[in-house]
């Protein structure tokens, strides 16, 4: 197919503007009034308006009104994490569009499906899905599934009518076969699937393993707390007396059990975690992904533009029985010449296919670039019973001939070689393939006149020779297949390729058994389960068909592996979907493909999966932080709002105003500060995660219990040496708060990473953590110590010799819980 004229860039911003599309632009985002109600409406900031209304009809105006402020900040505070979520999301959902290939300006370019505008003249593929509504302009033995429209499931063979008009092509319908070129007559909702209301933008994900444990956690968290709190009430009630002080001390318990943090956190981390991962080229279609990252075991890997450049250059040619090295092709061009031209026959005019750029520009360097003058009559296109496409010309002198390339075996059985013939063949094959270099044979008919043969296998051909091509493997690659064995995950490349090649390829990026080839012909005779006896003994998969890796897949996850598998074609589809995680290609693979899978590779780079692994493992390891985190500090809020209820000596140490700051810092702390954790040391040196393993399991929830224990332990021994003093109880209340405030810091400086001393948080500058540690700091200095302040949050100023004891007590909790990181790390 010839290029076609395209619109001009000022012709598609005009169309743009015309059909709406800035005025489309953040339609569906929310306004911060919607985002207010959603807060409102949460248990939490319920019982907080109810605890300010109670202190404003008790005639306490101050603390009602400064509570009431305090639930502004912190839905500024939400308001924030939503818009940094959203902005988020919205990157993702633009780089999620469905991408459709058109020619502007004269050149073909990959753009955003809704960016397609009438006028426009879409390149279709095998794979794709149509955009838009168009016109068939030419049609190479094109076939299209319109099921989503017609509910039919048997393709439609598009071809010219009776007035020798092609006819049209659908938004919606996908390209199983075949190519074609087409005019955008109709976008969006003006299309045939727009009118009748199918949306094909919104993707439903189930609920992940995580949400549910998540859900049942929040659930018999909310329950305990019921019941605590109405505990606490009636104790306080019985105790003490006073219906009003009963009544806001079991508030406090409320708000100070509900975990209304872990739904927040979850969505941001998940939200910005699979920003992160775009911005190393890897784009999360399925949250769920984000989770099992870090218990992959076994990455199944493609070879081509993946593992390889995906570039390819003759490097040595075969023909009349000798092999032509590639600085030897200018003085044997007179021998090289047919065999090129008959490859560049064999190719498609305006293919963008490496190795069909790389046979033209071999034969521009031999011959200069010549027109191709003849007609095309047929084409039979490569398939997975045939690998190997021939096109057939109709000749100057009216008799047709055609031109053959593809697998050698396929070309061999073309050419009916006796086994003589195909024995010497198969010494020149090792040669090339020896030297990691990929082989197709060219082969081309007789001239003949009369019908063509229905099926390509019809045909008889006569051998040309063959072409070793080479692509040159992505520089990071060695590196980062041994990073995989460090993580101990298994790496297995799948490639159509010829087994010595793929051997040899598998032994300069460092494979283990790399001489071991498993052919798809060996694969085929196997059953499925002599396959999962022995596919641990293979790292290198050669002549795979892509329907083949399913059987591959399955396998591996009876043996109770974790599969991540890339694909880029439509018969990938299954096999992706199969897999724990499947991985798309964003640049050569096929929408289908990208449907099917959870990631989609944008670079097509095997280093951006290693990457991905490396940054969903730390995206793991910091949810887990911050969840606990949430988890521990909750504990001695918890301890300090129901102890004064069960002994009449303590004064109330925290009301609803005291918990409310508290949440001021635990949110963006838990939210923001634990997601831009840098990752773990030796984070790729361990062994995956176990996928069976719980979130909060059991060692999880009792270290985040201790820890938090430990804390309030910390605030009651300075709370017990404060009332030994005889202080007042609003001083008593400031230093337990004070003792609660920067116990918490330190607590926080701790947990930030598993592997590091506190002392990071500086070095390394987690500038979140530092600006809410220093605002609580200095916001607890002027609470304390001003007097207005004081009146507020029930505090009076007992001096400041009186906090080193606050100081020496946190600076305690933090050693101790140093002493239990470094122990931890040295067993």
């Amino acid at each position: 197919m010839e290029m076609q004229p395209g619109l001009s860039d000022s012709e598609v911003a005009q169309r743009l503007s015309q059909y709406g599309f800035n005025e489309l632009q953040g339609a569906d985002k929310k306004n911060i009034w919607v985002i207010v109600l959603e807060v409102i409406r949460e248990p939490m900031f319920i019982l907080l308006i109810f605890s300010s209304l109670l202190y404003i009809l008790l005639g306490d105006y101050r603390e009602g009104l400064m509570l009431l402020s305090f639930i502004l900040v912190i839905i500024f505070i939400t308001f924030y994490q939503y818009q940094k979520t959203e902005r988020a999301l919205e990157k993702l959902k633009n780089l999620s569009s469905p991408r459709a290939k058109v020619i502007r300006n004269q050149q073909l370019i990959r753009i955003p499906g809704r960016e397609v505008v009438p006028g426009d003249i879409l390149s279709l593929s095998e794979g794709d899905r149509v955009p838009a509504d168009a016109r068939l302009l030419e049609i190479n033995n094109l076939m299209v599934d319109e099921s989503m429209l017609t509910g039919e499931s048997i393709a439609v063979q598009k071809m010219l009518n009776t007035t020798g008009d092609i006819g049209n092509i659908f938004s919606g319908t996908m390209v199983v076969q075949g190519r074609a070129l087409a005019e955008v007559t109709e976008t969006g909702q003006y299309t045939q699937l727009g009118k009748i209301g199918a949306s094909l933008s919104s993707l439903n994900s189930s609920e992940t393993r995580l949400q549910v444990e998540m859900k049942k956690l929040i659930r018999s968290l909310l329950w305990i707390g019921v019941s605590i709190s109405l505990a606490v009430f009636l104790a306080f009630y019985l105790t003490r007396g006073g219906l009003v002080k009963s009544i806001l001390n079991a508030l406090s318990t409320s708000i100070a059990i509900l975990p209304e943090e872990f739904p927040v956190v979850f969505t941001v981390f998940l939200a910005i975690g699979a920003w992160r991962l775009s911005k190393i080229q890897v784009l999360t279609r399925n949250p769920s992904a984000i989770e099992t990252l870090g218990s992959t075991t076994v990455l199944c890997s493609d070879k081509t533009g993946t593992i390889t450049q995906n570039r390819m250059q003759i490097m040595q040619l075969f023909v009349q029985g000798d092999l032509v090295d590639e600085s030897d092709f200018e003085q044997e061009k007179i021998r090289l010449l047919p065999l090129i031209q008959a490859a560049e026959l064999a190719s498609h005019a305006s293919s963008l296919d490496p190795m069909e750029l790389a046979i033209f520009q071999t034969k521009q360097k031999l011959e200069g670039e010549v027109a191709q003058i003849f007609p095309l009559l047929k084409e039979y296109p490569l398939s997975t019973d045939l690998l190997a496409m021939t096109q057939v010309y109709h000749l100057a002198n009216g008799n047709q001939q055609g031109f053959s390339k593809g697998a050698p075996e396929a070309i061999f059985g073309l050419c009916q070689l006796n086994s003589n013939e195909r024995a010497k063949l198969d010494e020149v094959l090792e040669n090339i393939a020896s030297k990691a270099l990929r082989v197709i044979a060219v082969a081309k008919t007789d001239e003949w006149k009369g019908e063509l043969p229905e099926e390509q296998k019809n045909l008889t051909c006569q051998f040309l020779g063959l072409i070793g091509l080479q692509d040159p493997i992505r520089p990071e690659v060695p590196s980062a297949i041994q990073e995989c064995f460090d993580a101990g995950i298994q790496v297995k490349m799948i490639t159509g390729d010829y087994p010595k090649t793929a051997s040899a390829i598998a032994q300069q990026i460092g494979l283990s058994h790399a001489k071991q080839v498993l052919s798809g012909e060996e694969l085929l005779q196997m059953s499925d389960e002599e396959l999962k006896r022995c596919i641990g003994e293979y790292t290198v998969f050669a002549r795979i068909k892509p329907e083949q890796k399913l059987r591959i897949v399955n396998a591996l996850k009876r043996n109770h592996e974790v599969v991540a598998m890339t694909g880029d074609g439509v018969n990938d589809a299954p096999a992706l979907k199969a897999a724990h995680i499947g991985i798309a290609m964003g640049n050569k693979g096929t929408d289908v493909a990208r449907e099917a899978s959870s990631l989609v590779l944008l670079d097509d780079n095997f280093a951006s999966i290693v990457a991905a692994i490396r940054s969903g493992r730390r995206i793991f390891d910091n949810l887990q932080k911050a969840m606990s985190y949430i988890i521990s500090i909750h504990i001695p809020i918890i301890g300090l709002t129901l102890l004064p209820a069960m002994f009449e000596f303590m004064p109330l140490l925290l009301l609803p105003l005291h918990i409310v700051f508290l949440e001021m810092i635990i949110d963006p702390i838990c939210s923001v500060a634990f997601e831009s954790e840098v990752e773990e040391r030796a984070i790729m040196s361990r062994p995956p995660r176990d996928a069976q393993a719980t979130f909060f399991g059991i060692n999880l929830l009792f270290r985040s219990i201790a820890r938090g224990l430990l804390l309030l332990i910390m605030v009651l021994l300075v709370f017990w040496f404060s009332w030994k003093e005889g202080h007042s109880d609003n001083e008593i209340r400031a230093i337990s708060f004070s003792a609660l405030i920067i116990g918490n810091i330190f607590f926080i400086y701790s947990s930030l990473s598993n592997t590091r001393s506190f002392l990071h948080v500086f070095v390394e500058r987690n500038i979140m953590a530092l600006f809410v540690s220093i605002t609580a700091i200095v916001v607890l200095l002027l609470i304390v110590y001003v007097p207005y302040l004081q009146v507020l949050f029930s505090f009076e100023f007992p001096g400041f010799a009186h906090f080193k004891l606050v100081l020496l007590a946190s600076c305690s909790l933090l050693a101790i819980l140093e002493v239990v990181k470094w122990g931890k790390g040295k067993l």
